[in-house]
């Protein structure tokens, strides 16, 4: 290893990548510096009200392997093995996410994990963690790094060469790079909002299932809610930010309670704390980051959603980050050099980081109406039947993105739009069979084998 990859790394932001890159980073050998703004989360509350609940799937998975730390993370995980869909009447149907035993996916929150990854990588010699530090911004032509103690107030600088960025979709790193020319960053918000609330165990014990996601589609809103260990769930209120249906329409407590009554009747026994919550919540955004670049000549790398925040509808973020720390982690086992290193990183990931923003954006629709789509059941329906017929030919887009690591998020759009347009093809109507003979030779002519 060169002299300049002995030096010590600086990560800013000690959340989820952030923690997890630097426990990679240690086990190759590296110094790492962690800076985190946020108390340390091993001594503080963490915060509520704010997090909207993680899905884990493979991609993170195989990442927290790779940093010998997924079976500390293992009693945090409760399975997830379909969508329960909460229809308007009351009534419900669950929708497995996959067909096969393992294709599940793992409901995790935020502040457990992040307190274990954290925890893990203190535990290497090579790494200092220090919070209540403020990163104020990189100087990359001065090579320092600038930072603020927020319990002293004191103005420190460190060395930028070489820094990663982790530290969000809100990331100061990145804001200090475009004021200075160095990257230009586009924000894409969305025009609803969210809030999160809360189901307790003694509600949730009785009326909802505990392995799966629940879904109240509504068309353009949802209400959803992911399970936790201590057997609560955590709800969250996807709504528009204005207009007749929207946050902005619920500024009274009358309002809210009707709002809930009309639209989640079945919700409402579930959450005594509703008003309460509603009321002291905050309202969070969801948008989409897209910056010009990542890195800049090789001193400087934004990771995760530091480089490509996207909305949560696929559950991918976290899982997204974590593959990013995962990528560049086999880079440093083939380079050295860190200019090379943040070049092919940004080479690697652009396509699928698009990729992946696409798919979550078109997954929200889906989410809040298409399941109640008798043509999307009926869609459905016939890609798991193709599946089952040609397993390494045809793969359901959302098994692609959730279940399958190997397959690149970009090779997952780009196969999803060819097999939506088959099943466009194959699709027999209500109450038709698909023609088998046709459907064989669709497959075969338009999907190479998946290597």
């Amino acid at each position: 290893m060169s002299p300049q990859a002995r030096r010590a790394v600086n990560i800013v932001g000690a959340g989820l990548a952030g923690s997890l890159l630097a426990l990679l980073l240690a086990r190759r050998g590296l110094s790492v510096r962690l800076h985190e703004r946020r108390p340390d989360p091993r001594q503080a509350r963490p915060e509520r009200g704010r997090s909207i609940n993680l899905a884990l799937a493979a991609r993170g998975m195989r990442a927290l392997e790779r940093a010998g730390v997924l079976e500390r993370v293992r009693p945090l995980l409760i399975p997830m093995r379909g969508r329960m869909v909460h229809e308007l009447s009351g009534q419900t149907a669950l929708q497995p996410y996959g067909q096969r035993e393992h294709e599940v996916i793992w409901s995790v929150g935020r502040a457990a994990l992040n307190r274990v990854l954290i925890e893990e990588a203190a535990r290497h010699a090579g790494v200092s963690v220090r919070f209540n530090q403020l990163c104020l911004g990189a100087d990359v032509g001065g090579d320092r790094l600038r930072f603020r103690d927020e319990a002293s107030g004191a103005l420190h600088e460190s060395a930028l060469t070489p820094t990663i960025a982790a530290d969000g979709a809100g990331s100061a790193v990145r804001a200090s790079l475009a004021a200075a020319g160095l990257v230009s960053v586009r924000e894409e918000w969305l025009d609803h909002d969210y809030k999160e609330l809360s189901v307790p165990p003694a509600a949730a014990r009785q009326a909802l299932e505990r392995h799966a996601l629940h879904i109240w589609p509504r068309g353009g809103f949802m209400l959803i809610a992911l399970p936790n260990t201590d057997g609560s769930f955590t709800a969250t209120l996807f709504l528009a930010r204005s207009g007749a249906v929207s946050f902005a329409a619920l500024a009274t407590q009358p309002a809210v309670a009707a709002f809930f009554d009309r639209q989640f009747a079945d919700a409402v026994p579930l959450m005594p704390d509703l008003l309460a919550e509603f009321a002291s919540h905050p309202q969070g955004q969801l948008g989409t980051v897209h910056a010009s670049a990542w890195q800049v000549a090789g001193r400087v790398l934004l990771l995760g959603d530091a480089a490509h925040a996207i909305v949560p509808f696929h559950g991918q973020g976290m899982n997204a980050a974590f593959e990013d720390c995962a990528v560049l982690d086999a880079l440093l086992e083939r380079q050295a050099d860190w200019p090379a290193v943040f070049a092919q990183f940004e080479q690697s990931r652009r396509p699928n980081a698009a990729a992946i923003a696409q798919m979550a954006l078109e997954n929200y629709t889906e989410m809040r109406d298409a399941v109640l789509d008798a043509r999307f059941v009926r869609r459905r329906d016939l890609a798991l039947g193709l599946e089952r017929r040609f397993p390494d030919r045809f793969i359901p887009r959302y098994s692609m993105v959730m279940f399958h690591p190997e397959i690149a998020y970009a090779e997952a759009l780009r196969r999803g739009a060819v097999q939506a347009q088959l099943l466009d093809e194959l699709d027999p109507g209500p109450g038709g069979d698909p023609d088998p003979a046709r459907a064989e030779q669709l497959v075969r002519e338009r999907l190479p084998p998946i290597s």
